[in-house]
């Protein structure tokens, strides 16, 4: 863990004595993430907390959302007017060895069972929204980076990939295992992804259902850089201090990769209704298996609670 000597920092779960304003989003209280602003280095950290199973539920997505909203508030603001503590924001997981385990399957389930098809529309829709939104870097002046220091599936590889630099550690894996239960990614997988390996990588990506190490995923480009597990948060605070200097060129490029290579909101939510309509075609096998996953995370998580307790 780095230790921020010296620095201004304000911690959500901080018993520190800092001066800050009552507007700042560490003043909030979530149930499902945690909140560090490295002020002097101008990193702004969310990590996602979860106690229960480890996926993209509603409650999560919520309270993702309103830092988003907070940032987009607080720093698109006009150049000479704008706030100069935030120029990287990073996104990672205090859940020991699980960055996230992607889309709410018993969510997926009852509404399946339910033939409630606007149910699964909205809960795609909301998900796409939020990686847009990391995609746009919330239309501030910043750098975003996915922090991974665990495995990545699914919804949660798609939420990595919406950001514009993913650094991982050597034990993190990847993967998008929806086609194990006849169904695909359907919330930026593929926008995202067409992005850094092409449509042939991608497509056997989605179709193959295959997990893949943090350093297959580097030598594949989707991996930006690759670090030594416990390194990743210390490593990104080296990043930034060693390229503070060009900041706003490096910006610059990952601005233009979005116009030569653009992601748009309205293809994302077209595929999500596709994904939606898809859904609905399973069967009850693969329902079941869906289930039998679920409950799978439910026990991975309980044993790295009590691991760490």
């Amino acid at each position: 863990m780095h230790r921020h000597a010296q620095n201004d920092v304000i911690d959500i779960n901080s018993n520190q004595n800092i001066a800050i304003s009552d507007d700042h989003i560490s003043m909030r209280h979530f149930d499902e993430i945690s909140l560090r602003h490295d002020m002097d280095d101008k990193i702004f950290w969310c990590f996602m907390e979860q106690k229960l199973r480890p996926c993209y539920t509603y409650k999560l997505g919520g309270e993702i959302q309103q830092v988003q909203d907070w940032v987009r508030a607080n720093y698109s603001l006009p150049m000479d007017a704008r706030k100069d503590d935030l120029r990287y924001f990073i996104c990672g997981s205090k859940t020991p060895n699980i960055y996230n385990l992607g889309g709410d399957l018993m969510h997926f389930v009852e509404k399946i069972q339910g033939r409630d098809i606007a149910a699964l529309r909205n809960y795609a829709e909301t998900c796409v929204r939020m990686q847009y939104a990391n995609h746009k870097g919330y239309d501030a002046p910043i750098i975003s980076m996915a922090l991974v220091q665990g495995d990545a599936l699914g919804g949660g590889f798609e939420h990595a990939l919406s950001f514009d630099l993913i650094v991982a550690e050597k034990r993190a894996r990847f993967g998008l295992p929806e086609i194990l239960f006849n169904l695909f990614p359907g919330m930026g997988a593929y926008n995202f992804l067409i992005q850094r390996v092409g449509r042939r990588t991608a497509e056997q990506m989605i179709l193959n259902g295959k997990l893949y190490s943090a350093q297959e995923m580097y030598d594949l480009g989707v991996v930006d850089i690759l670090v030594e597990d416990g390194e990743g948060e210390q490593a990104i605070v080296e990043y930034v201090r060693k390229n503070e200097a060009r900041f706003w060129t490096e910006r610059a490029v990952y601005q233009a990769r979005t116009i030569a290579n653009p992601v748009k909101l309205e293809d994302l939510l077209s595929i999500t209704y596709l994904w939606a309509e898809t859904a609905m075609k399973i069967s009850d096998v693969d329902m079941k298996k869906m289930q039998r996953l679920a409950s799978a995370q439910d026990r991975r998580i309980a044993r790295s609670l009590a691991a760490v307790d």
